[in-house]
């Protein structure tokens, strides 16, 4: 596909620099250049490359990674994957900058306030829905801790498709649950029901305690990446998700 071509301006104010007015004296204060040399007209339109932000400068750093963004983030506890409600929201982990973008990032599906762990994020709408499309089937799985000791038979029922949440008609889809002590366990799902971890241990007489997500697809989220951080990911990264180890099901 032919890279697109964008006004300075829109871009710049796309990316969450200011406003056209702004962005337009910062390229008469000689405060943007591309490939070494500065840019005197904010109307002039730029090839909008994957290597851009190696080749922009917007006040002396580099500019901030244009449309087709995907970050990975670690969620912490406490925080909700929305723009909309009240309290802390996970948005407000990335620079102001970035929360500023049009289009806007987004949350790929969502984690509850009480999950932590893998979240992605981007600005990307095929993309997302590509993830989220109940027809991709990418896994994700869960490490979980529980209130009480595991059933014996947990496992078989969640693999059997048979097993009922409260309030729905339709059966799971077979999960995978395994066993790393009698009170924890990872489980890895191909569907994203409402709270569906939760839940499933609900109907087998079982409280979840704590749930912390640690991979989608076959993409894991590193050891090194703290609660609250975040990092871009790559091509050969994000194609991980939807690769390998989503087969396991």
């Amino acid at each position: 596909m032919k890279p697109a071509k964008v006004r300075l301006d829109k871009l710049l104010a796309n990316l969450g620099y200011g406003s056209r007015r702004h962005i337009n004296n910062m390229v008469r204060d000689k405060l943007v250049a591309l490939d070494g040399q500065v840019l005197a007209d904010s109307a002039a339109h730029v090839v909008v490359t994957a290597d851009l932000s190696a080749r922009m400068l917007v006040e002396g750093t580099p500019l901030d990674p244009p449309p087709g963004l995907v970050l990975m983030l670690n969620k912490p506890l406490g925080v909700t994957c929305s723009h909309n409600e009240a309290g802390d929201l996970v948005y407000g982990l990335l620079p102001q900058r970035w929360q500023n973008r049009d289009p806007a990032l987004s949350s790929v599906g969502r984690l509850d306030k009480d999950t932590t762990g893998l979240l992605l994020l981007t600005d990307d709408g095929a993309l997302l829905h590509k993830i989220i499309s109940p027809r991709s089937t990418v896994a994700k799985r869960y490490l979980v801790t529980l209130d009480r000791p595991l059933r014996d038979d947990a496992a078989a029922i969640f693999a059997s498709a048979t097993l009922m949440l409260a309030g729905e008609a339709k059966p799971l889809a077979p999960a995978l649950l395994q066993p790393l002590s009698a009170t924890t366990a990872h489980v890895t799902l191909t569907e994203g029901r409402y709270h569906q971890v939760r839940r499933m241990f609900a109907a087998i007489g079982n409280h979840v305690t704590a749930l912390h997500r640690d991979r989608i697809g076959g993409l894991d989220l590193p050891e090194g990446l703290g609660a609250g951080a975040y990092c871009l990911l790559q091509g050969d990264e994000l194609a991980l998700v939807f690769g390998g180890k989503q087969n396991e099901v």
